[in-house]
């Protein structure tokens, strides 16, 4: 009877057995694969989701940065047309713009302050 009870091997709470019962899904290949493609994707891909939502955000700016410069565009031909087809748009141009007056006139320039005191 005493060889039977030494080939026995007693599990105790503690013991390696009980924890790998507990870890047993890291012996799945399939789960470990998937967690590194996981890992992959977001974090160490080139074309990683971080890297993603920061190309969209630059790609959003870069399309609001495209829309104003096509208004200002737009209006840059308007005042060209304006320019090209009136006397009194090219004499209003060039006092505002180039600060011209004509030899009989005082010009005063009065700048606006936004700083509160």
């Amino acid at each position: 009877m005493e060889k039977l009870s030494e080939n026995k091997e007693v599990a105790q709470p503690g013991g390696l057995r009980g924890n790998l019962g507990k870890l047993s899904w890291l012996n799945n290949k399939y789960i470990i694969t998937g967690i590194f493609f996981l890992i992959w994707t977001f974090f160490l891909d080139p074309k990683d989701i971080l890297s993603d939502f920061e190309r969209r955000d630059k790609l959003s700016e870069l399309q609001n940065s495209e829309q104003h410069l096509k208004k200002l565009i737009k209006e840059a031909h308007q005042e060209l047309d304006l320019l090209k087809n009136d006397a009194q748009s090219i004499e209003k141009y060039a006092r505002e713009k180039y600060m011209m007056k004509k030899d009989n006139e005082d010009l005063f320039i009065i700048i606006k302050s936004n700083e509160k005191k």
